[in-house]
């Protein structure tokens, strides 16, 4: 698949062969649902927590007596039947995250990527940078291109003036080449990659 390589002023610059095996796949919702579903429990902090009827500061004695009174026989005022009593079967503390095989979380990254290509959402750049962390100035270079709402994948790091410019702008992310990931690529409409990018990920995925 050939792309042209273009800068942030919209001018092209010559053009890149993209792998066919990351870039030009028949995207699979079902492989990329799974690993968005796997991200989000992923990064579900599950601290969530209600006290049981063991955790409740209360007396043990006995109510009332058994039989006589024309009430429920209740035994303990922490049961959940009673007001400030426990939670029955309340959540508790624990990890949300599920195992999903290394193979198939690489090949929902390239279906993620061959999906962006396919729909004409995906841009190359010879290099994401700016002369200065002015966050106005590129606001209105992206406004410029088209991005209102993109993910920027530079090499492995990202060029500090560019990245202080952007950090303020909404719906805007960057991130470096080991960052990227398949929840932040569906999240944002443009995905835009940069040489340095793309070299990264055709030598992840050989």
């Amino acid at each position: 698949m050939k792309i042209d390589i273009t800068s942030l002023d919209g001018q092209t610059d010559g053009s890149v062969e993209l792998d066919d095996t990351i870039f030009g796949l028949e995207p699979r919702q079902d492989i990329i649902a799974r690993m968005v579903r796997y991200q989000l429990a992923k990064r579900r902090a599950g601290t969530h927590k209600t006290k049981g009827r063991a955790e409740i500061a209360r007396t043990g004695k006995k109510l009332y007596k058994q039989k006589g009174t024309g009430s429920a026989r209740h035994g303990s005022a922490r049961v959940p039947q009673f007001r400030g009593g426990g939670r029955a079967f309340g959540p508790v503390v624990r990890s949300h995250a599920h195992d999903l095989p290394k193979k198939v979380r690489a090949l929902a990254l390239r279906h993620a990527l061959s999906s962006k290509a396919a729909e004409g959402d995906l841009v190359v750049w010879n290099a994401a940078s700016a002369a200065e962390h002015k966050t106005k100035l590129l606001k209105e270079k992206f406004a410029t291109a088209g991005l209102t709402s993109a993910l920027i994948i530079d090499g492995a790091a990202v060029e500090e003036n560019f990245a202080r410019a952007a950090r303020n702008i909404p719906l805007i992310d960057v991130l470096p080449v080991r960052g990227i990931n398949v929840y932040d690529i569906l999240r944002r409409n443009k995905l835009v990659l940069t040489k340095a990018a793309v070299d990264a990920l055709e030598l992840r995925f050989k």
